[in-house]
């Protein structure tokens, strides 16, 4: 069966490489999530990642308190290049051509990122993967995340949870009448201060119709069957008018 979508942005928190440590990155879980990319990737599918640093940054919570913001920023940014490495590593180990393009200059361990060079990658079957978020500080990798899908014409940003099935009126593990929610807007999102993405992401793209996919990346079976067209995890649209502010 044809894949439901030509090309894909996978957002990949930091502890979606945790696995079952308390911080730093699990070379088998890196090795679990590059088999699924690799699995997508083989169906046709054009995939660029956004990596988050949440894994290493809670190793450098101490270092950076009290720290200027742009300061500790700048060193998140820097920890998602640790995380794009050990990544792009397990994919080549897997016959996959990968490309860590860094949105900080690094030239030595990945490209500069260019707009086009990223498209013609991914045109060519490799798998892309966006390091150091904007390059700016006071924006998080999930901004980054809306402005590459936007930037690359994504069809869909796919938001890889962690043992959470998608999105909830509350946090699961805190509230137990927490309830799932399987299809919202961006701006009801935004609203309820649900905890999707952030909210400046959000805007991005509920302006730029961007739709995500929230899932649990933790189930092996929840990537394929999104790429196959099954309805998995919360589904975040734009509703008519949103698009046009």
């Amino acid at each position: 069966m044809a894949p439901a979508f030509k090309r894909i942005l996978l957002k990949l928190s930091g502890e979606a490489l945790m696995g079952e440590l308390d911080y730093g990155t699990d070379p088998e879980r890196v090795r679990a999530v590059a088999r699924q990319v690799t699995d997508v990737r083989d169906q046709g599918v054009e995939v660029a990642i956004v990596v988050g640093a949440g894994n290493i940054y809670r190793g450098m919570i101490g270092a950076a308190a009290g720290m200027d913001r742009a300061t500790a920023d700048y060193m998140g940014m820097v920890a998602t290049v640790l995380n794009a490495l050990p990544l792009q590593d397990a994919l080549e180990h897997m016959g996959t051509d990968t490309r860590v393009q860094s949105a900080l200059g690094i030239s030595e361990v990945a490209e500069p990122y260019i707009r086009r060079r990223a498209m013609r990658h991914l045109e060519k079957g490799r798998v892309v993967i966006f390091a150091a978020g904007t390059g700016n500080p006071f924006f998080t990798t999930d901004t980054a995340a809306a402005l590459r899908a936007a930037e690359i014409h994504a069809e869909i940003i796919l938001m890889a949870k962690n043992g959470v099935e998608g999105v909830y009126t509350a946090d699961p593990a805190l509230d137990p009448n927490a309830t799932f929610i399987p299809e919202i807007t961006h701006m009801e999102a935004i609203e309820r201060r649900l905890r999707v993405m952030d909210s400046t992401a959000l805007a991005l793209c509920m302006e730029n119709g961007m739709p995500l996919n929230v899932f649990n990346m933790d189930d092996d079976t929840s990537l394929p069957r999104i790429i196959s067209g099954v309805r998995v995890g919360t589904l975040v649209t734009t509703s008519g008018g949103e698009q046009d502010g």
